[in-house]
């Protein structure tokens, strides 16, 4: 059975799973769908478009759905996709896609947190388990790998890419891409080791963290450049899932992944 409070403006056109409970002053626009035992607190808006999973929870003051900020918008359809177990918190904002050139859909995974006053733009994609700390702010079409973390303050440029169980410190700009199970942060920001601590809490044992950062030393303290690091990581060390995550991510990056930390006491041109 839902709950939901005589001020809520629901629309007729909106879809509501079971035992659904909706705070004072809500506002749940056309063409939403929002799946069992979530709760949307007062004041809380979701405009149209926005697909909600199961067992979310919506803040007071969150934005869900509103219309990309992105000139090229011209009022076509576009969504928010929000998985299971998704808590976003008060004032955050997350926009719908844009179809001129991005992909026309917005993606929250499951078990993502979404902190205060965070700024998610169209067409990005978080992933799962992902925690995005008070006021980070995402351009268009960030991608945020599964299990990634993003410092309170960060701002990322459109485009970026946060791999999986990466960790980016408070207050940083992102301009290149971070790579997977690195710790990013400094000013500009640089790759500064491995995320040790994120990785033995995920379970992942002494030997599999050893081996991502011997990876991580032969890309970027060998005297190599990306290209010559990745061939070298590629054959000189045994197959791995981490080892292929690696490579298939610098690979594929089109920003470029960040600098090493210490670039200039090592002596390497970047």
């Amino acid at each position: 059975m839902n709950k939901i409070h005589p001020s809520a403006i629901i629309s007729p056109n909106a879809v509501l799973g079971d035992n659904v409970e909706i705070g004072p002053y809500a506002y749940i626009d056309d063409n939403v769908t929002i799946g069992d035992n979530c709760k949307i607190h007062p004041h809380a808006v979701i405009y149209s478009y926005v697909k909600i999973g199961m067992h979310c929870e919506i803040f007071p003051g969150a934005v869900v759905g509103a219309i990309p900020q992105d000139l090229k918008y011209d009022g076509e359809i576009s969504y928010v996709e929000i998985g299971d177990y998704v808590t976003i918190r008060e004032c955050a904002t997350i926009n719908r896609g844009t179809k001129v050139s991005g992909k026309g859909v917005t993606r929250i995974g499951d078990h993502t947190l979404i902190m205060s006053y965070v700024h998610v733009a169209h067409d990005c994609s978080i992933g799962n388990h992902c925690i995005l700390t008070s006021y980070v702010g995402l351009a268009g079409e960030t991608d945020v790998e599964d299990w990634a973390i993003i410092g309170g303050g960060t701002v990322a440029h459109q485009f970026s890419h946060v791999g999986t169980h990466a960790m980016v410190g408070g207050g940083f700009r992102i301009s290149k891409d971070i790579p997977p199970y690195t710790l990013c942060g400094r000013e500009p920001i640089c790759y500064v080791g491995v995320n040790i601590v994120g990785l033995r809490r995920r379970g992942f044992d002494s030997d599999v963290i050893r081996n991502i950062k011997d990876i991580y030393d032969t890309i970027y303290f060998q005297g190599n450049n990306i290209t010559d690091g990745c061939a070298r990581v590629e054959a000189g060390f045994p197959p791995s899932e981490e080892k292929d995550t690696i490579l298939n991510f610098i690979r594929n990056s089109k920003r470029g992944i960040v600098r090493p930390g210490d670039t200039r006491e090592k002596g390497l041109d970047w």
